[in-house]
C-alpha cells in the first residue's frame, strides 16, 4: 500500500499514520525501515527570519536570474551552485565560517578549487562570521566578521548551503525508545539496524555521508540480508564522490588528512593537470590528481581527482582499490591515447623512486 500522509511510532514496531484526507490509520509490522531523508539547515542568524531565502531546493523553482547571489557555506552544494550561477552571469559571493572552503578536503585539494572559483570570477570570505542580514530596498545586505574586521556584502538573493538537518521531528522516536543523536540524527549499526529489533534506517536519516548512491547502497544491503539471508554491512565500505564544479573533484578512500588523524603509514603522488595531455589538448589545465598508497603493501589507500571528468577518472581508481590491486598494475597498464586514463602511467610512475 502506498499512503500519502504523516506517520510517527506509538510503540517498538507500530505506527499511526494521519493521511493527507485527515484519516488515521494504524500499521504494525516486525521490520520497518525509515528513509525520510534530510532538508537544508537553516542557520539562526540575526534578521534571518525576515528575509526570504533560498535552498538547494528551491533555488531550482527560479524563473529569473538572480543580479547577485549571496551563499551562505563554502561546502559542495555552495560550490556547485555558486559556479553554476557565475557562469550565467550572476555576481557570487560565498561566505564560509571556516578558514578553507570544502574544508573536510586536503589544504592543497581546497586551496586550488578556491583558486579555480576565484578564475571564475567568485568571491569567496573564508574564516568570516556572519553578524546579521537584514532588507534595504531592493539589496539584502549581510554584515560579516573577519578577524577585527567588518563588511557588508550585498544581494539580491541569498541561498543557504550550510548543511541539512533530519526528517525525524514527527517520528517521535522516542516512543518507539529509538535513539538518535543531539541533531536527530538516527543511530544504526553496521547492519543498518537501530536500537530497537527490526528497525532500520537508510539514507541521510541516519547522518554520515548523504550521496543519493549511499542510500541506494543501504537499500541493497538491506536487502542481501533480509531476503537472500546474507551478511553484509557497511563496515568498511568505499564511500565515492564526485563535487560537480567544472572541473570535477572526484573523491574516494582516505585522504591526507584521514591518514594523518589515523596514524595510517601513506605515500603520496601528485600529477598537474597541466601535464595531462588530454586535458592539455581539450585546454582545461586547472586542478591535479594525487593518489595515497601504502609503502608497504603498495596498494591504494585513496584519491583526489581534482580536474576534468575527475568523477570518471576516481571510479577507475576505486575499482583498482576494490580489486586490492597493486598500484604498479596501473602504472605498468597500457591506455589508449590520447585518454585521460593514460596519465595514471604517469600519476603512479612517480612512486617508482621510493618503493622498490
Amino acid at each position: 500500500r502506498l499512503i500519502f500522509g504523516t506517520a510517527s511510532f506509538i510503540g517498538k514496531n507500530e505506527m499511526e499514520v494521519e493521511t493527507n484526507e485527515g484519516k488515521v490509520i494504524v500499521l504494525s509490522s516486525k521490520n520497518i525501515f525509515i528513509n525520510t531523508g534530510a532538508r537544508p539547515f537553516v542557520p539562526d542568524i540575526p534578521g534571518f527570519k525576515e528575509v526570504n531565502h533560498l535552498t538547494s531546493e528551491t533555488i531550482m523553482d527560479l524563473t529569473k536570474l538572480p543580479g547577485s547571489l549571496i551563499i551562505i557555506g563554502g561546502s559542495y552544494i555552495g560550490l556547485e551552485f555558486g559556479q553554476m550561477f557565475r557562469r550565467f552571469g550572476c555576481e557570487v559571493n560565498i561566505i564560509e565560517r571556516s578558514g578553507k572552503i570544502i574544508s573536510r578536503e586536503d589544504e592543497d585539494v581546497s586551496d586550488e578549487m578556491e583558486k579555480i572559483l576565484k578564475e571564475d570570477g567568485i568571491k569567496i570570505h573564508t574564516e568570516s562570521e556572519i553578524l546579521w542580514i537584514k532588507k534595504a530596498t531592493s539589496w539584502i545586505q549581510v554584515k560579516i566578521k573577519r578577524g577585527s574586521k567588518t563588511k557588508i556584502v550585498k544581494g539580491t538573493h541569498v541561498l543557504v548551503a550550510s548543511g541539512v538537518r533530519p526528517n525525524t521531528e514527527d517520528l517521535k522516536l522516542s516512543k518507539a525508545g529509538i535513539r538518535a543523536d543531539e541533531r536527530g540524527f538516527i543511530k544504526v549499526n553496521s547492519k543498518l539496524e537501530t536500537n530497537i529489533k527490526g528497525v532500520y534506517a537508510l539514507g541521510d536519516v541516519k547522518g554520515g555521508p548523504a550521496f543519493t548512491h549511499i542510500s541506494y547502497d543501504d537499500y541493497r544491503i538491506i536487502f542481501s540480508n533480509l531476503i537472500e539471508k546474507k551478511n553484509k554491512s557497511i563496515k568498511g565500505r568505499l564511500v565515492p564522490y564526485t563535487v560537480f564544479t567544472d572541473p570535477q573533484l572526484g573523491r574516494v578512500g582516505l585522504s591526507e588528512k584521514d591518514c594523518i588523524s589515523k596514524g595510517v603509514k601513506y605515500k603520496k603522488a601528485l600529477l598537474k593537470m597541466d601535464h595531462v595531455a588530454r586535458a592539455i589538448e581539450t585546454g582545461e589545465i586547472r586542478g591535479f590528481m594525487k593518489v595515497l598508497i601504502d609503502p608497504d603493501s603498495n596498494r591504494i589507500l585513496g584519491c583526489a581527482m581534482l580536474g576534468m571528468e575527475g568523477g570518471e577518472i576516481m571510479a577507475m581508481i576505486e575499482i583498482a582499490m576494490m580489486g586490492k590491486m597493486d598500484y604498479t598494475k596501473l602504472r605498468d597498464a597500457i591506455f589508449s591515447h590520447p585518454t585521460l586514463s593514460e596519465s595514471l602511467n604517469n600519476l603512479f610512475s612517480k612512486f617508482k623512486k621510493s618503493i622498490s
